[in-house]
């Protein structure tokens, strides 16, 4: 007969449930027998009341320690997916305006930006200028490390123009002006002469600029707390990789490495340049820091670039 009374593995059931409810059970027992010598505690004394009362605190307290090893585990299981999560949030894709909402938080609390890029027009038109203000109202220091195309390399500045005439720019983000190598060089000057402006109107900022010989398809902005990784075309998503992962150091090393096998351009030795630049100081300023205009260059040419360098339009005002 199966399950009968003497069945063996009906009481090994009841023998585990017993073992895993042992300190309820005694707790049960303890209590019961508490609430007996209290009927009878004049009769037993109160040392058998006081001696059952540490019985049921003591299996209460066992069955407790117990609980809080499971509730150990199950806390650590907790961290390890609340890891995975910070993980999925220290590297993110962006699209739309979460990319311009990365880049503002990554201004608002930094005296450090890298950037490698084309042109660098979004950085003369925002990222220099209100790092510069945010550095001024807090009389802080500000380091900023540029690299952008060599507007003195031909086949660097054809080849960023082909890449950028490649695509068409989403709607609400049509590009005025067509790419050619020519905007190209004005555009990389700008960015030179916008560097340079601002590093002699801010007391403690310092500007490592660096000219490179190719064309780059992807634009790193990386700060204290956060790299953004974009490309020109504002409809393409991004990346996000915040400080505490380990690809925001390996960034950090791969931009450094590109610096060092770029042109190095010292801004320091060049004479100062006034609020609005004259053609004739612009020209001397690009003399002074080994990067003469081209001859064919008029002072049309000229104020144009100083137009791109110190009134840049936000080419991504979302």
């Amino acid at each position: 007969m199966v399950g009968g009374p003497g069945d063996p593995g009906r009481l090994e059931r009841l023998l585990n449930w017993v073992a895993r409810n042992f300190e309820l059970l005694l707790a049960v027992l303890g209590a019961i027998t508490v609430g007996v010598l209290d009927l009878f505690g004049d009769a037993l004394g109160e040392d058998a009341t006081a001696g059952a009362t540490v019985l049921v605190l003591g299996a209460l307290a066992s069955g407790s320690l117990r609980q809080r090893r499971r509730d150990d585990r199950l806390a650590e299981a907790v961290d390890a997916i609340q890891r995975a999560f910070q993980d999925m949030e220290m590297v993110r894709s962006l699209t739309g305006g979460e990319i311009g909402a990365e880049l503002r938080k990554a201004r608002e609390t930094t005296d450090l930006w890298v950037f490698k890029g084309g042109t660098g027009t979004y950085l003369r038109a925002v990222t220099l200028p209100e790092c510069v203000e945010r550095a001024r109202g807090s009389r802080s220091s500000l380091t900023f490390t540029i690299e952008v195309v060599d507007p003195t390399d031909v086949r660097a500045c054809a080849a960023y123009a082909r890449f950028r005439g490649s695509y068409t720019p989403a709607e609400g983000h049509l590009d005025p002006e067509t790419w050619t190598p020519e905007r190209t060089s004005k555009e990389s000057y700008a960015t030179v002469l916008a560097a340079a402006w601002h590093l002699q109107r801010l007391l403690g900022m310092t500007v490592h600029l660096y000219l490179s010989s190719t064309a780059p398809t992807l634009r790193f902005d990386m700060s204290q707390s956060r790299l953004i990784i974009t490309q020109d075309d504002p409809s393409r998503p991004g990346l996000l990789v915040t400080e505490n992962h380990p690809l925001h150091r390996y960034y950090r090393i791969e931009l450094k490495q590109s610096h060092d096998q770029a042109r190095k351009i010292e801004l320091g030795r060049a004479r100062r340049l006034g609020d609005d630049p004259t053609t004739d100081q612009t020209r001397d300023f690009f003399e002074d820091v080994g990067l003469p205009l081209p001859a064919v260059f008029s002072d049309t040419d000229v104020r144009q670039i100083v137009e791109k360098a110190l009134h840049a339009a936000n080419p991504y005002p979302i």
